[in-house]
């Protein structure tokens, strides 16, 4: 682009003596990577696109369908069955041709998510779902990446910048120290479940690009380590200071082979093929012959004292596997997410030689129900 060209098309943008040439000029050479062209995706990347990002990614690999459009603003009724992915590259490049745009139509998962964020400088986390968030975190952590956080439910919002580079690493807080536990499924709804006012995406999508620009450009205060909430009913605010939490980095996976191999889709549901219920735990305490395990951190409240037990956290379950020798293992933690990925490890190793058990709701429902 010539320098009178770029003049003309960001003349409001380096007009502001914030900005101005320099600020533009960072915003060419940087590479963000969007995550999700969905309601969030759709806003932030048709204005960071509009900003002049040199190098934009759109990571999705899913269809345009008609219950997306009354929030996904970059798509039309005649782009429905289409891969959101491809279409949303299309349509930016017709807002800004002088960018480049690097489509992944295909599913972030444990085996490419490493490969792709390595590439960008700043991730924007725009999907839905627990599984993913704690994925894109964890893999920003590994890789040192900033990332762009944005949720939204019904009538709300939030918004966050997580492990920023902007930051030392002791200071930097990240999605886990929000949520050290993924919610159970029946405690917050998506927005296929919930439903969400088509304007919230926007609001958010768009604030989420403006923490991305704020932070390539360093102009203004972007939200590192700080959550804001955001209520459109009445227009109110909230905002939340993060600190790190030392028990809840334990649990992001320490490198590349743990990151593939940790199930993420594990950690973040109730129900699993491990499940075991309290009604049947009982007797099997009583009967014998099954190792049972606490997998959560050493010092966590409250213990277990009455049942013969030993104490494996999560974070070292793998190092110390040779500790287990019982043919029945029984795995707990406080609400049974943790329990269940571990099922999923010695499930893994043992293969079918073992009998492996998760209990159910964790040892928080198992002592509620006896008192």
């Amino acid at each position: 682009m010539s320098k009178a060209a770029k003049n003309e098309r960001y003349a409001r943008q380096i007009s502001l003596k914030e900005l101005g040439e320099a600020g533009q000029d960072k915003l060419k050479n940087a590479k963000v990577l969007i995550i999700g062209a969905g309601g969030l995706g759709c806003p932030a990347m048709m204005y960071l696109a509009g900003a002049g990002i040199g190098n934009l990614g759109i990571v999705d690999f899913d269809l345009v369908r008609l219950s997306n459009l009354h929030r996904q603003i970059l798509f039309s009724v005649n782009d429905i069955g289409q891969s959101k992915a491809k279409r949303a590259a299309e349509v930016l490049k017709q807002i800004n041709p002088d960018i480049e745009i690097h489509v992944f139509n295909e599913e972030l998962s444990n085996s490419n998510a490493l490969n792709i964020l390595s590439d960008f400088d700043i991730i924007l986390d725009g999907t839905d779902n627990f599984s993913s968030r704690y994925l894109i975190n964890d893999a920003c952590v590994l890789l040192n990446k900033t990332l762009v956080y944005g949720a939204i439910s019904r009538f709300e919002g939030q918004l966050a910048v997580f492990n920023s580079t902007k930051s030392s690493p002791e200071d930097r807080v990240n999605y886990r120290d929000l949520f050290p536990l993924a919610p159970a499924d029946h405690e917050v709804l998506n927005c296929a479940e919930a439903g969400v006012i088509g304007v919230l995406p926007g609001i958010i999508g768009t604030m989420m690009a403006n923490e991305t620009i704020k932070l390539i450009t360093g102009i203004g205060e972007a939200l590192i380590n700080r959550l804001l909430t955001y209520n459109s009913l009445n227009n109110h605010f909230f905002e939340l200071e993060l600190t790190p939490r030392a028990e809840t980095n334990k649990m992001i996976p320490k490198g590349i082979s743990e990151f593939e191999s940790f199930s993420y889709k594990a950690f973040c549901r109730i129900n699993s093929t491990f499940d075991l219920s309290y009604e049947n735990f009982e007797p099997m305490i009583k009967n014998g012959n099954i190792q049972i395990i606490d997998v959560r951190e050493s010092g966590e409240a409250p213990d277990i004292e009455h049942i013969n037990h030993i104490n494996i956290p999560l974070s070292k379950l793998k190092e110390q596997i040779p500790e287990i020798d019982a043919k029945t293992i029984v795995l707990l933690c406080q609400t049974g997410k943790r329990s269940t990925v571990a099922a999923e490890i010695l499930s893994q190793h043992y293969g079918k030689s073992r009998k492996i058990f998760s209990l159910k709701d964790g040892i928080a429902a198992w002592q509620k129900e006896n008192n």
